[in-house]
């Protein structure tokens, strides 16, 4: 998940002396800090983020593949939570920044709603992978950057918004907030107010509950708010279970498990067919899906790596990030390493701002925190009592986040940047599909520019990918599908 919220970072505190090969390992004096205050960011950090142990399984774990499997919500839970562990601890070692890392929100739903229903899991968290090493070979050969470069801000701001609004869309069904009109009613409006066009029932109660009391905590800046919110939220649920005798929460009962404590499972982890993908959609459509988890990791990735390090004070006065080809080789790592896992896409998140905030300003903070995510292994049962209810509200608070932060950063007086944005921000929601908001924005960006006559200002790699996208939405008109 990304977002341009940031914290307010603690003044430094006097630095001392190093003292020991940790203190050098890091630059902790070198860059201002302690071990207290790295510590302390670790920490914060965890609790900001620690949301997605619970949320990604939901996301995965509520889809089928096409042969009509589930991943199991157990199995999920250790699997987010071993590579948000490995890509942090990765992170802070190799990096040496306090950015923490763990599933996307967003590109896990690409994986759970389009590449799944196509294919089975594995060919699924096949193309993540090779997503993931696209991204390390873009790192290594120096193009990642040029790449980045092709996409006008204002379109990548448009992107991430639809991203945020899609998010938001799926917390809503997810909780029962809205659902389907069913084909039945033979009417064209798709969608309804709770289950029958009214908000009823106990577990829609505790969504509406769990989204006011994030929404409060947000503003009121309470440390770790969504977590704080899914924690009360689920011994609420808890609770009115025990006394009404709810008949359906849906995937998840609030009950409290025998035991607390349970051994990882490990079983989804190197489930992964590479190419598989492509003998079930074709290489055009695969090479599209690739490109489409590509897009969601690249982008999100980048700008919540510029940002705390702009938090943290870790770019220097030329505007450049010094090291940061090995936090972008991190990242491309980690986004493979989360399809190994059936995890999904692993990327960076934005609630590292909530370390920095607390004075963390080197990769000690993020060996903190994938400590912490190493420990949550053994709790499994514990993560897989939260209802959806519980924890959807987060969804709502991402996805405000997100538009919060880039909707000011989109230039609307300029129709040929403002359209295209505007049109993969709502295509995505509207069509319940990513990879449609993204191709439409980039079609209608070339076109736009092209009819303005300012075609020579488009990238030639902009033109190219368009051109791809428009033949990929021929391709059934063409007998191609």
């Amino acid at each position: 998940m990304s977002s341009t919220a940031t914290a307010k970072a603690t003044p430094p505190e006097t630095p001392e002396t190093p003292v020991s090969g940790l203190d050098r390992y890091f630059k902790i004096t070198e860059r201002g800090s302690t071990v207290a205050r790295e510590i302390r960011g670790g920490f914060a950090t965890f609790f900001a983020m620690a949301y997605i142990i619970v949320l990604n399984p939901i996301i995965l774990g509520s889809a089928k593949d096409m042969y009509g499997h589930q991943l199991d919500g157990g199995q999920l839970v250790t699997a987010t939570v071993l590579t948000a562990a490995f890509s942090t601890l990765l992170m802070g070692v190799i990096g040496n920044v306090p950015i923490a890392l763990a599933a996307g929100l967003g590109v896990n739903t690409v994986v759970a709603l389009q590449l799944a229903p196509k294919m089975s899991w594995p060919d699924a968290m096949g193309m993540v992978v090779l997503a993931g090493i696209v991204v390390m070979l873009l790192v290594a050969t120096g193009l990642r950057e040029r790449v980045m470069n092709a996409v006008p801000v204002g379109l990548r701001k448009g992107i991430a918004i639809g991203i945020g609004l899609f998010i938001m869309l799926i917390g809503l069904v997810d909780s029962g907030f809205v659902s389907r009109i069913p084909d039945a009613a033979h009417t064209t409006v798709p969608l309804q107010l709770g289950g029958s066009g009214h908000l009823t029932g106990w577990p829609v109660l505790v969504f509406i509950l769990g989204a006011l009391l994030t929404l409060a905590l947000i503003i009121r800046k309470v440390p770790g708010a969504i977590l704080i919110s899914i924690v009360v939220m689920t011994i609420v649920a808890m609770v009115i279970n025990a006394v009404a005798k709810v008949p359906s929460w849906g995937l998840t009962t609030p009950e409290w498990p025998g035991n607390p404590v349970a051994s990882p499972d490990f079983g989804l982890v190197g489930k992964v067919s590479l190419f598989g993908g492509f003998d079930k959609v074709g290489v055009l459509t695969g090479v599209l899906f690739v490109f489409t988890v590509l897009l969601s990791c690249f982008f999100d990735a980048m700008g919540t790596i510029l940002g705390v390090g702009d938090e943290a004070k870790l770019i220097d006065r030329d505007g450049n990030f010094p090291g940061i080809n090995k936090v972008l080789l991190v990242d491309g790592l980690a986004v493979a390493s989360g399809g190994a896992t059936s995890s999904s896409a692993t990327t960076c998140f934005v609630e590292s701002t909530a370390g920095v905030g607390e004075g963390a300003r080197t990769g000690l903070a993020s060996v903190v925190t994938g400590g912490l995510f190493s420990v949550a292994l053994f709790l499994t049962p514990l993560a897989t009592m939260v209802p959806s209810q519980a924890a959807t509200p987060a969804l709502l608070a991402v996805g405000f986040l997100i538009l919060a932060g880039s909707i000011k950063e989109i230039d609307w007086s300029d129709f040929t940047i403002a359209v295209p944005a505007f049109l993969a921000m709502v295509m995505m929601p509207f069509t319940y599909s990513i990879t449609n908001g993204i191709g439409i924005g980039f079609i209608a960006f070339s076109v736009l520019r092209l009819a303005a006559g300012r075609g020579r200002e488009v990238p030639v790699a902009m033109y190219i990918v368009s051109a791809v996208f428009v033949f990929y939405y021929a391709m059934p008109a063409l007998g191609l599908t």
